[in-house]
């Protein structure tokens, strides 16, 4: 325990220096191309505003950029902002700031903006405000030196990635095809879990299909409450999605590691209300998750909520139901365990569960500890009433039994197509401001101990056996080239930005002028073939030296070192043979 937190003080630090935990090349894995090395995404990339200038982190940082270079645009970006802060101000206080509001935008060149802000809703102020951005100052940005440097920034994102890219260190724990273990961009610093998912595992167990599943759902979902996947990229045994790192451990640990078996109210109401927006954000993009248990919910430094490992989630196609008997004996849904179509029923009854487990310290339809076979849980599930304790106060038991009906039509959210939003209204979320929370403003009723490790030791982690008897193929290489697509782009851009990598890389010329690598009037023939051939020929190089070093004439080498250097004390290092300076410099 000590050693891991000196080694997570280490990395985290940037091993005592200014780089906050970056490598020491971490410009080369950040190295602008020239513009003019981008004309073909300049040509490919689709010119939509929303997705350029407001989904995009860089994206939208650097269409500020631009806006702060022309007052009225200033003003229209201003007003976004402070629509945005209105709508999350404590009711008590949004009069007294949308009068203050009034006040500053009633002279203001953009006072024609002030009726749609307060005579429409919210929602209707913001889109055209966005909707005036999108025309004329849209078109001009495209042509101004900020959406030159975005397609400098994208052409860093999309370049291929490996594992060099990563540091690794201690193994968090296992999945269904291998193991999870922190590592860290060496890049930007940021500490992430790569999830290996070994290729020939994949194979025997027929597992393809799962594992892209899971990747292409976790690349379509952008949602705090939600796990994020940030690369995808292949080696020789494995395929790795580098995820979010939670270092708070799972609901199970908390629930039953923790002392008392259970959580105080609280705490359930809380997570329980970040779970919500999280299946809120999924069912919004059409996934069933379909996999709820305490496992599945990692908390985070600071004591926030994600919801993790969505292999067994399924989007619905043109809103069509869909069946199958899946996910875990004990959380799965009565509709589940009959093999009928459902739909988002199947996590409103999960949700049920987490709370009910939450609060009691052991599963809705067993004790904690108690082992049962696959037929009786079943039988329990769909026979048995649940039984409510003294741990439950009236709003937790209401909201319990609403969303653990046995009936799918009459369990809470599955009534209506408003969904989550009716069980958001239930009075057991009464203290929750869901606005605010979905901002990310609410404070954690728990924040995890930052010396502390919430999960097994690395001893009482199983290993994984060899797998024999399988052989990889073409249509297997087939199969990785769709997995290994590289960097998310938002994940990737946040990390970009939370690192300060954007900050500091993020330079213009004196009085808002152009760099040189901005200039479209000088052309870098620079080849990133060649680039790549230098840095292959120099890892390659490196290696063979270090191996001289390990061999049985490193002491001859070492006192040819020396008598080198003693010989040629009057000659410049640069004067030295190139092997000499090379070995010199290792």
């Amino acid at each position: 325990l000590v050693l891991l937190n000196i080694l997570k003080g280490t990395v985290m630090d940037g091993n005592g220096g200014n780089r906050k935990g970056r490598s020491r090349k971490w410009k080369d894995f950040l190295h602008f191309p020239h513009i003019n090395e981008c004309t073909e995404l300049e040509k490919s990339i689709e010119r939509d505003y929303y997705s350029l200038c407001v989904k995009q982190p860089i994206g939208q940082q650097l269409f500020r950029l631009f806006c702060a270079t022309k007052s009225d645009l200033q003003h229209c970006i201003d007003l976004l902002d402070e629509t945005a802060e209105y709508e999350v101000t404590p009711d008590d206080k949004r009069k007294n700031f949308g009068k203050q509001l009034i006040n500053k935008y009633l002279t203001s060149q953009v006072f024609k903006y002030l009726l749609i802000l307060y005579f429409q809703s919210d929602n209707q102020n913001v889109m055209a405000l966005h909707e005036y951005l999108s025309g004329a100052p849209f078109a001009e940005y495209q042509k101004s030196m900020y959406f030159d440097r975005f397609l400098q920034w994208k052409t860093v994102e999309r370049r291929p990635i490996t594992r060099d890219i990563f540091r690794e260190y201690r193994i968090l724990g296992k999945g269904g095809f291998g193991e999870v273990c922190a590592c860290q961009s060496r890049a930007s610093g940021k500490m992430y879990a790569c999830k290996k998912l070994e290729k020939k595992r994949i194979k025997k167990r027929s597992g393809e299909a799962m594992a892209l599943n899971e990747k292409q759902i976790l690349e379509r979902v952008n949602s705090r409450f939600v796990v994020s996947l940030a690369y995808a990229y292949e080696t020789k045994e494995a395929l790795c999605l580098v995820l979010t790192l939670m270092n708070g451990g799972d609901l199970r640990f908390h629930i039953y590691n923790m002392g008392t078996e259970g959580l105080n109210k609280e705490r359930v109401e809380f997570y329980a209300a970040e779970i919500l927006c999280g299946l809120s954000h999924l069912h919004k993009e059409s996934i069933v998750y379909r996999d709820l248990k305490p496992e599945n919910i990692l908390l985070d430094d600071n004591g926030h909520i994600r919801i993790s490992d969505l292999g067994l989630a399924i989007i619905l196609k043109e809103e069509k139901l869909v069946k199958g008997r899946v996910g875990t004996v004990g959380y799965m849904a009565p509709e589940v365990i009959t093999n009928t179509y459902y739909s988002v029923s199947a996590d409103c009854w999960g949700l049920g569960c987490l709370i009910y487990e939450m609060t009691a310290g052991n599963p809705p339809f067993r004790n904690h500890r108690e082992r049962l076979p696959r037929q009786e849980m079943e039988r329990r599930v769909l026979e048995t009433m649940e039984h409510y304790g003294k741990k439950f106060d009236e709003d937790t038991e209401s909201i319990c039994k609403s969303l653990l009906a046995k009936n799918p039509k009459e369990r809470l959210g599955c009534k209506s197509g408003r969904g989550s939003e009716v069980i958001k209204g239930h009075a057991f979320f009464k203290d929750i401001n869901f606005t605010r929370l979905e901002a990310g403003m609410m404070p954690p009723p728990f924040v995890p101990d930052p010396r502390a490790v919430y999960c097994a030791d690395v001893l009482d982690i199983d290993q994984f056996s060899t797998v024999k008897g399988v052989s990889l193929d073409q249509v297997d290489e087939n199969f990785y080239s769709k997995f290994n697509t590289g960097s998310v782009p938002v994940p990737w851009q946040n990390e970009m930005i939370e690192t300060e990598c954007f900050k500091d890389l993020n330079v213009f010329g004196p009085r808002g002028t152009r760099t040189p690598d901005l200039d479209r009037s000088i052309f870098i023939n620079r080849s990133p073939s060649e680039y790549g051939r230098h840095r292959l020929l120099s890892r390659i190089f490196k290696r063979r030296v270090r191996s001289l070093f390990k061999s049985q004439h490193c002491s001859l080498l070492h006192t040819h070192y020396f008598s080198s250097i003693h010989f040629s004390s009057n000659r410049t290092a640069s004067r030295l043979p190139v092997g000499h300076y090379t070995r010199l410099s290792l």
